[in-house]
């Protein structure tokens, strides 16, 4: 007998030869166990994902609006933000649809802190099971208030922990082209958004959207945490989010390009805006402005805009993570906010162009 067959093959040579550990991750059947959804968090998550449906469909004249925090990083403050925000939302609920930005995860063009998911004491110690938890807690918190909640899917094992407690989700514009992202969408029980493409192309984000119309099998890990391969039936709630990229798209120029675009692909002319991102330049401020633009084309009688997406926090302004440093509580620290005081006639303003626009219809 040969050495060779008297001994084990050794593998590590060539096998994970760069990871440096692996830890057990909890089941999302078991986390939804420890935090299942009540009755009417379910209720809550059907009846609105349906009215946002609605509007993509056509049928529901109102506006989504995406507002909250560019990223959650404690409980606490994002709690105080829901509570104001939500009192917005009944008082404009005529006119707006609003669904809280509760942003977990964070792509990074380099490096950086990547959400609360994965490393939820923002100290790179990467307690990921417990920033499950925490996430899944915080979206239960939200939904217990009377508010829908809207997150990006960026890991692709993460929704099968949340996204039953998501009523919209977003894919943002470095994963529009990743085939991973467009099945993932296809199999997504909510309505999504897909951003155009960093460079500001909305061609990308069609594609996307086609592709997510369509079925798909791909593998994937079940509730239980096993291996499986899923078979979707395709996502008709999707549409296209301009962010903006080498220069802003939310002008009425860059809308009817957009749109035109989208009838040429054989896809409904519909398009919510970013006013935050490349849109804004980067300044968080001139979200304000580029809103006030987007509601006069509403106002205007635009029906082809379904929604906007705001950067709002409970200050304005950002701050950096600094190990041993104190954070100010309500400021970001991923990209700037505008205030919660800021953004209150942000909202009324985009409320007010949703009952001209209704208005000017019911007399045309």
């Amino acid at each position: 007998m040969s050495p060779t067959a008297q001994s084990t093959h050794d593998t590590t040579r060539i096998d994970d030869t760069r990871i440096r550990a692996v830890r057990p991750l909890i089941t999302p059947a078991l986390l939804q166990e420890w935090l299942p959804a009540p009755e009417a968090a379910q209720a809550l998550v059907e009846n609105s994902r349906a009215a946002i449906s609605r509007v993509l469909h056509g049928t529901d004249d109102r506006l989504v609006v995406v507002v909250g925090p560019c990223s959650i990083h404690d409980h606490a403050q994002a709690m105080d933000y829901a509570r104001q925000l939500k009192a917005q939302a009944d008082a404009l609920s005529e006119d707006l649809l609003v669904v809280m930005r509760v942003y977990f995860e964070k792509p990074r063009t380099t490096v950086g802190w990547k959400g609360y998911i994965n490393d939820p004491h923002l100290d790179g110690s990467f307690a990921i099971n417990e920033g499950l938890e925490l996430a899944r807690k915080l979206l239960l918190d939200v939904l217990a208030l009377g508010l829908p909640v809207g997150t990006e899917f960026l890991d692709l094992l993460s929704p099968q922990f949340i996204s039953d407690l998501v009523s919209w989700g977003a894919i943002g514009a470095r994963t529009t082209e990743s085939q991973s992202h467009r099945q993932l969408v296809s199999g997504l029980s909510c309505p999504v958004g897909l951003k155009n493409g960093t460079d500001g192309g909305v061609k990308v984000a069609a594609d996307a959207i086609q592709a997510a119309q369509a079925p798909h099998a791909f593998m994937g890990m079940t509730k239980m945490g096993q291996a499986a391969i899923f078979e979707t039936r395709g996502n008709d709630d999707c549409h296209v989010i301009l962010r903006g990229g080498k220069q802003p798209n939310y002008s009425a120029a860059d809308v009817n390009a957009a749109c035109a675009l989208l009838k040429a692909a054989g896809l409904r002319e519909q398009l919510m805006v970013d006013v935050s991102h490349a849109n804004s330049s980067k300044q968080h401020r001139k979200q304000i402005e580029v809103a006030a633009d987007v509601a006069q084309q509403i106002a205007a009688g635009d029906t082809r805009i379904t929604g906007l997406m705001i950067e709002s926090h409970l200050q304005e302004g950002r701050q950096d993570i600094v190990p041993g440093q104190a954070l100010q509580p309500g400021v970001s620290v991923t990209d700037a906010c505008i205030s919660f005081e800021q953004t209150v006639p942000v909202l009324q303003g985009l409320a007010a162009a949703v009952r001209q626009r209704r208005q000017a219809r019911a007399t045309a």
